[in-house]
């Protein structure tokens, strides 16, 4: 488990030209993302990009959008570009296995951000953000938000996500402790800020008078708030959020969102290109296991100034 206890420095990498700094590591590291429209997996891929090249290779972002047909598009279009390795976000827990098998069996190794599948043994790394972890953190920050009683409602991400199930869990062992809150409600808005309003919306008209939302991730996290606002309701409803992402912050700011659970994807994303260079120099990823965790940070109002760049969150 890796616990965020130090300023992470990767804020310099968007503004700082970057050197190759070992001559002879060339080779294409191709870096397979979901949606780059999402900031979450934006950085993602910016950081894998820019740590790449700054380690001396070529490297370039795709993204399958969730869709495990174009994922394995993306990964024979990697393994015809004779990649040395692929940094891959996976689309789907189980859908996306045959996808890393096919690379794996192309000769090209395979870490995993973000997101697992449902398999061990075929990536070198899966490195992911402790969600149990954060999710525990950020439960518990809402309750002292929003109260120990009244009614609420949740946003929950894509169900072929594995994150998306262990943060509502998460949610749901810490909230169950309080016998007052009653979960109203729960929609699936698939990570989606669009899915998130609407989604609230259609709440709304069937629980006029809740007091809260917890949302499995920022962007839901918002559309809920869009929709708060436009009812009327935003002062009687706290929501949180989760991911940490620059509009999110800005909410947080605002007042309009209570909190939002930073995942350090700047930090796992760097990891990753760097293992994935120590494997292709020498046969090992130097990390003592396969899957990995990345502990969480709460960002509130009293700490939101130390956020000084996407994804980063001063200590």
């Amino acid at each position: 488990m890796f616990n965020l206890t130090r300023r992470t420095l990767l804020a310099a990498a968007a503004t700082v030209p970057l050197m190759a700094s070992s001559a002879w590591a060339d080779g294409l590291i191709s870096i397979i993302v979901n949606d780059p429209a999402n900031p979450y997996w934006f950085t993602e891929g910016e950081i894998a990009k820019q740590t790449a090249e700054e380690l001396g290779y070529s490297a370039n972002v795709a993204a399958h959008k969730g869709d495990t047909n174009a994922e394995s598009t993306l990964v024979d279009t990697a393994i015809t570009n004779k990649s040395v390795a692929i940094i891959l976000d996976p689309a789907n827990a189980d859908g996306s296995v045959g996808a890393v098998k096919k690379a794996v069996d192309a000769g090209i190794p395979v870490f995993l951000v973000n997101a697992e599948i449902n398999q061990e043994g075929l990536a070198k790394s899966q490195l992911v953000s402790n969600n149990a972890q954060g999710a525990a953190m950020g439960a518990q920050q809402w309750v002292e938000s929003v109260g120990d009683s009244g009614d609420y409602v949740e946003l929950f991400g894509n169900p072929s996500d594995n994150n998306a199930a262990t943060r509502s869990n998460g949610y749901e062992t810490v909230l169950t402790q309080y016998p007052d809150l009653n979960k109203v409600g729960q929609e699936v808005a698939n990570w989606d800020r669009t899915q998130g309003y609407q989604k609230m919306q259609s709440l709304l008209q069937a629980n006029p008078d809740i007091t809260g939302v917890i949302s499995g991730n920022d962007e839901m996290a918002l559309g809920a708030i869009a929709a708060l606002k436009e009812a009327g309701k935003l002062d009687q409803v706290k929501v949180g959020g989760f991911d940490g992402s620059p509009d999110a912050v800005d909410a947080v700011k605002s007042g309009e969102m209570q909190y939002t659970v930073l995942q350090p994807v700047a930090v796992f994303s760097e990891a990753a290109v760097r293992q994935a260079d120590n494997f292709i120099k020498t046969g090992e990823t130097g990390a003592d296991s396969e899957k990995q965790l990345f502990d969480c940070l709460l960002i509130t109002e009293d700490n939101v100034d130390q956020y000084s760049a996407a994804f980063v969150l001063d200590q």
